[in-house]
Parts: structure tokens; sequence; C-alpha cells
């Protein structure tokens, strides 16, 4: 579905910011892309988009290199929610900003207003539909931008650091969207500082650094992986921190704190 072929892109300023990244990510699959500040995973993602094109290698989405296509054909195909929502929203008014770019794409004038009216309701932004975007929280703002994204149903649906100015219920009802997403066939890709946020999805987890891949794989297994969260200065979650503390444990690590409540309960 996704793959980068040796890629390395160098910004204006001279900084490399992918150096030589091959990637395959399959349909259907949900990665999380996690480092510090600077590790690159934004690069990565625009990328994906076309917004960026590689000084070397290839992106190739669904078989189509990236460089021989539009961003606009390609947003199609995938959408992304990007982690500053101001950079999406320009509408006079929410329930206009969900509906341009299904009309865009040439939805009929009734489907529209289905899709609109669902996702208004999915992110609980239905009091807003004749408001402006600008009068929006920033959390606010970020479900819009998903919203609006999960209207025309790409295939590809890209969340970056999603969870900022979320609180515990939304992270909790994003979390299930995201499930929902996998379930349905989406490949999704979250960028994310939030490890305790993407622990309970149990996402395939891709550690960055500097440009570079530096671990990739199962966040059961990866999350284990010390020497390469901390060379990324990337925490482990803290059921993991938990489990490793224990001198008496389960065979697997607990993925949720309901795992924690079962096994204490079983074995007092």
């Amino acid at each position: 579905m996704i793959e980068f072929k040796d890629v390395t892109f160098v910004h204006q300023n001279g900084v490399r910011a992918l150096d030589s990244v091959s990637l395959e990510v399959g349909k259907g699959e949900t990665v999380a892309v996690v480092g510090e500040n600077g590790a690159g995973k934004t690069t990565l993602v625009k990328h994906v988009t076309g917004l960026l094109k590689p000084k070397s290698g290839k992106v190739l989405v669904d078989g189509v290199d990236t460089r021989e296509t539009s961003t606009a054909q390609l947003s199609r195909k995938v959408g992304v929610a990007f982690q500053n929502p101001d950079h999406q929203l320009f509408s006079e008014s929410v329930e206009k900003e969900m509906a341009f770019a299904l009309r865009n794409f040439g939805f009929p004038p009734e489907l529209v207003e289905k899709r609109v009216s669902w996702g208004l309701e999915l992110f609980g932004l239905e009091e807003y539909r004749e408001s402006s975007p600008l009068v929006l929280s920033g959390g606010e703002k970020k479900r819009l931008t998903l919203a609006c994204i999960l209207a025309w149903d790409p295939e590809v649906i890209i969340l970056d650091e999603p969870t900022v100015g979320q609180d515990a219920i939304q992270k909790e009802k994003l979390a299930g969207t995201i499930r929902l997403l996998t379930s349905t066939g989406k490949t999704v890709v979250v960028v994310s500082h939030d490890i305790e946020f993407l622990w309970p999805i149990q996402p395939r987890v891709i550690v960055m650094k500097g440009g570079r891949i530096l671990g990739d794989g199962m966040a059961a297994e990866l999350m284990l992986r010390k020497d390469v969260l901390d060379s990324a200065r990337v925490a482990q979650p803290q059921l993991v921190t938990f489990f490793e503390g224990l001198s008496r444990r389960p065979k697997a690590t607990f993925a949720d704190p309901l795992e924690v409540r079962r096994w204490a309960g079983g074995n007092r």
C-alpha cells in the first residue's frame, strides 16, 4: 500500500530530515511513528501525501510514484490531519468545512448532507454546525479535521499528534475510532509522542531518530526494547514498566488497566 524505497530528503537549510529510509506499510495496518522532535516523523508522512518529494529514492502509494502524481489526486486516497489544524481549516462554518472536500470529490448533495451529519455527531460537533471553525477550541478543531477526512472515506488515514488538546474521554473515543477503521480494512498511520495512548491500541511501531528508522515491530515486542527506546528518547509505556517490575507476572505484558485488574484478582 505504502512503500518507501531508500528515500532521502534534505530541507532547504541543509538539514537531512530523512536518510535512506526504506519501509513498507501494508493495506489494513495500523502503524505508529514515534521519536523525539526533529526525528523526521512529520517529514515521513508528508511524503505519503505528496506534499514533499524525495531528493532521492521513491515513495509509492498503491503502486503510484508520488513524484508522478499531484497532491490533489493523492488526497482522494490519502487523508491527513496535521498537527496544527489551523493549517487546514478555512471555511466560514463548520458545516461548510465538512462539506467542502465531499463536494470537491463529486459526492451527490444528499450524500454530502448525510456524511456531514454523521461526522459532526460522531465527533461531538453538531452544536457548532453553523459556527466558524475559528471559535472552536484546539481539541475541537482537531476533531473537525478528522471528521472532514473520514467523511470522504479515504483508504489511508494519517493522524499527526491527534491527542493534543484532547481529554481522556475524547482520547478513548479516538482510540475506538482507530480500532474501527482498522477493522474495516483502512490503513492508519499515527504520528504521536503520546505513548500511553498508543499502547492499548497495540499498533506496529516505527521508532525514528535523525531521519532514520531505529526500530520497527509490533508494540508488544518493540516497547520492551529499552535500548532502542532510550536511544530515540522514547519512554516505555507505564504498563510495561509496571510489568517488568513484578517478581511474579503473566506471560505477556498488560495491554490496558483492565488486564491488570483481572490478573490481580486472579492472583490474590
